[in-house]
């Protein structure tokens, strides 16, 4: 029987098979996932990059992040980049300034992984977009949400064609802001083209309880969103976010969905721990067949994630699978990362591909452009008092 295997299984034998020396990486700011997420990753790809440097604005965080991760640091990043060579330069800044030393790093002639969004205003990702292509320069944004692995086969079993085409997907609470319009906009496609967006911003007054994330307690005020995105085609996007929607006990929803031609899929879940309902139509017609995920381990007891697995119930395409791209060859001499960090090392690998190969990251600026857009319409549009409000945008308006 056929097993429908894509592209990442494909990379995974790239990587294991291709001789390159390894990208000499910099990390460029000292936010904390500069020290807990991004150097961990990149000390675990020893054959895919080296860690070089690290830059930070103040010289006793950049002395702390350099001597965490075993490099050297500097406040000067023109002298980082003559002294120890990077090619590519990880941004992990606070939340507001990734325009700006997002910027700062494609100047300093970087092959970037930016994070998310790649900047708050849209003239601001114009700006890093226009000046990384004039310098030849590739560009990557760390939207790692629909690279995890639950989303990847999901993915993996829509280019598999059993779905036929997507009409409507759905994001409530999967992910705030531009992670969660990214989530939304995978299932149908991110060639899908928005024209329109109808979106409605209120607060609301909660009762006091424990917050997760600041384990605080006391009353809170929560922020809604909620919006229609009409696609070129005829296709429908549907967001939902609340604020509050990763730490608290009243809010503790967390789907995506899509409607398709042949099938549909619905994620359940309590906070992290999710559950996904696949099905197709049974034989007859008349009834749902439900597709089963199996998760794969390198042992029966534990070990790395080697892929997941759907048995979809298909005669012609019984097996579609997604396999790990960083399962070591050896087993049990690999990394055992968990789903979110998969998914932020996948975005790098994909900027390492395209600094390699000379083509497009898989998922790349104009694309994370795009999601900090429909966010910014929406609240334009609830400011509006719901109106729809036509797409693109215009980057000149100071508001945005």
């Amino acid at each position: 029987m056929p097993v429908i295997c894509l592209m990442v299984s494909e990379n995974r034998c790239n990587r294991q098979m291709t001789q390159r020396d390894p990208i000499r990486v910099c990390l460029v700011g000292t936010a904390a996932r500069s020290d807990y997420l991004y150097g961990p990753i990149l000390k675990a790809l020893p054959d895919e990059v080296l860690l070089v440097s690290v830059w930070g604005r103040s010289y006793g965080s950049a002395q702390r992040l350099g001597k965490s991760l075993g490099v050297p640091w500097y406040t000067d990043l023109g002298r980082l980049v003559q002294e120890t060579a990077p090619q590519v330069g990880v941004v992990s800044v606070s939340y507001g300034a990734n325009g700006e030393v997002g910027l700062m790093a494609v100047e300093h002639g970087l092959h970037v992984l930016l994070e998310t969004p790649i900047a708050h205003k849209l003239s601001e990702a114009d700006a890093i977009i226009s000046a990384a292509d004039e310098r030849g320069l590739k560009i990557e944004v760390a939207e790692q949400f629909h690279r995890r692995p639950l989303e990847q086969i999901k993915l993996k079993l829509l280019a598999s064609g059993l779905f036929g085409r997507v009409h409507t997907s759905f994001n409530d609470f999967a992910g705030h802001g531009y992670h969660g319009v990214s989530v939304m906009r995978s299932y149908l496609g991110f060639d899908a083209i928005p024209v329109q967006i109808t979106g409605l911003v209120r607060e609301y007054e909660l009762a006091p309880h424990w917050a997760r994330l600041s384990d605080t307690r006391g009353a809170r005020t929560e922020m809604q969103e909620h919006g229609v995105v009409a696609f070129e085609g005829g296709e429908l996007g549907i967001f939902h976010w609340t604020d509050i929607g990763y730490d608290s006990p009243l809010r503790w929803w967390r789907s995506s969905r899509f409607l398709a031609e042949k099938g549909m899929g619905v994620t359940v879940g309590h906070g992290l721990d999710v559950e996904e309902k696949l099905s197709l139509l049974a034989p007859g017609g008349e009834a749902p067949r439900f597709i089963t995920l199996e998760r794969r381990l390198e042992r029966n007891d534990g070990g790395a994630l080697v892929g997941i697995v759907a048995h979809t119930g298909d005669p012609d395409q019984p097996i579609v699978r997604w396999d790990n791209p960083f399962l070591a060859p050896k087993k049990g001499h690999g990394v055992q990362w968990h789903d979110d960090e998969i998914g932020v090392a996948s975005c790098l690998l994909s900027l390492l591909e395209a600094v390699h190969d000379g083509g497009k990251p898989s998922y790349g600026p104009h694309q994370a452009r795009l999601d900090q857009e429909l966010i910014l319409a929406l609240r334009q549009s609830s400011l509006r008092g719901g109106q729809p409000v036509a797409l693109p945008l215009d980057p000149l308006d100071q508001t945005l």
